[in-house]
């Protein structure tokens, strides 16, 4: 699940995180109550910052050859996972996401609403291993993506 500027904060066709911080930011604008959540919040997600992927797209490909098919064999195929090798349930998002926004109301679980997929972390191994890392933890980018969404709306 990639987040970050120029994100689609649509409502009813982002993914999560711009999704929970429209949501949070219309909440505390409009002094809403609660704000609802799809699901019962226990799904695990990974996140990474579209800027981190960039990145570890150029680190990729500015590998010399030898050092990524050290990796493989004729039987593995190239390749690699880029996330952050994190992850968080959707609750802990939503309440990173409720105090990034600095809303005050409540978070209520629509249990209604479908969860999806319990757990989608990968492994990043390989990645680490060619010596990348994340640069941008979830925190800051989602300070980074919230102030992108305020240029946004304005």
């Amino acid at each position: 699940n990639l987040y970050g500027p120029d994100d689609n904060y649509h409502l009813e066709n982002s993914h999560v995180i711009p999704a929970l911080i429209r949501k949070f930011h219309e909440a505390k604008v409009n002094n809403q109550p609660t704000v609802s959540i799809w699901g019962t919040g226990t799904p695990r997600r990974e996140f990474l910052y579209s800027d981190d992927m960039a990145e570890a797209c150029m680190h990729l490909l500015e590998l010399p050859a030898n050092k990524t098919t050290a990796l493989f064999n004729e039987h593995t195929p190239p390749l690699i996972n880029i996330g952050s090798g994190k992850d968080l349930t959707i609750k802990e998002l939503a309440e990173l996401v409720k105090s990034t926004t600095s809303y005050q109301g409540e978070m209520v679980f629509d249990t209604i609403k479908p969860d999806g997929t319990m757990q989608k972390l990968m492994s990043s191994q390989a990645l680490s291993e060619l010596g990348w890392a994340v640069k941008v933890n979830l925190s800051q980018g989602l300070m980074l993506a919230y102030e992108d969404f305020k240029r946004y709306e304005s």
